[in-house]
């Protein structure tokens, strides 16, 4: 299956429309009764569709999921662009790059905790951190980098900042999921305490006595494959909105 398969209609067009008409129902659909339950002959009723017509704009159910993940990243990526332009304060943009994140997602609690569990699964093709899923994943660390790029770090430290800044997002999402305060008050003071240890450990590990320490856990992130090639991203990818 490929998850990463390019949209070929263009924008405004019929055929994008109605595309976009499939997804939104389809994340409806999910958000109410769950992405198990939901089945392609269900979105296909729902948007008046025959079945294979729903299939002609998304192969599998995972297709539409893929198609959510590059909205999430696309929207993210924008959302934090706007913010970084406002600011040169790394505290300022960390905290723009985390809780834009957080404002996307945070109408998806439902679906995102039943996405989640595929995580435990290497050969799923909506495993977050799987090979299928690479394209969204570095488009998201894009993110933290941008977030430090004005910062004059370490070549190491450079390197690194954006794999860690990714892992305690991540790691946040998966709070929000289970967060039931009022708006997720609870991950939002997580995330700012998060933040603050951040900049914390960002100047203990430009002391001198722990350049070692740094330089040993810059290799072991390097010799195990956590530190992603990333790319400068021009412009925002074309991606589906959803409402």
């Amino acid at each position: 299956m490929n998850m990463s398969k390019l949209n070929t209609f263009k924008p405004g067009d019929k055929g994008e429309q109605t595309r976009q008409h499939v997804l939104e129902t389809a994340l409806r659909l999910f958000r109410e009764r769950g992405f198990d339950a939901t089945t392609m002959r269900d979105i296909a009723e729902a948007t008046g569709l025959s079945l294979g017509a729903a299939y002609y704009y998304f192969e599998s159910k995972e297709a539409i999921v893929a198609a959510y993940y590059d909205f999430v990243q696309a929207e993210h990526l924008r959302r934090a662009r706007e913010a970084f332009a406002k600011t040169d304060d790394l505290k300022g943009r960390i905290a723009a790059a985390v809780h834009t994140k957080l404002d996307v997602i945070a109408g998806d609690r439902k679906l995102l905790a039943a996405l989640f569990r595929y995580g435990g699964d290497p050969e799923h093709p909506l495993n977050w951190f799987g090979p299928q899923t690479k394209r969204q994943r570095d488009l998201s660390m894009t993110v933290f980098a941008e977030a430090v790029a004005k910062e004059k770090l370490p070549e190491d430290l450079r390197e690194a900042t954006p794999v860690l800044l990714w892992a305690m997002h991540m790691g946040l999402m998966l709070y929000l999921v289970y967060d039931t305060s009022e708006g997720q008050k609870r991950t939002r003071r997580l995330a700012d305490g998060g933040i603050q240890l951040a900049l914390l450990a960002r100047k203990m590990a430009k002391f001198p006595l722990l350049r070692p320490v740094r330089r040993q856990v810059h290799e072991l992130m390097k010799e195990a494959g956590l530190l992603p090639r990333m790319e400068p991203i021009e412009e925002l990818p074309s991606g589906v909105e959803v409402r």
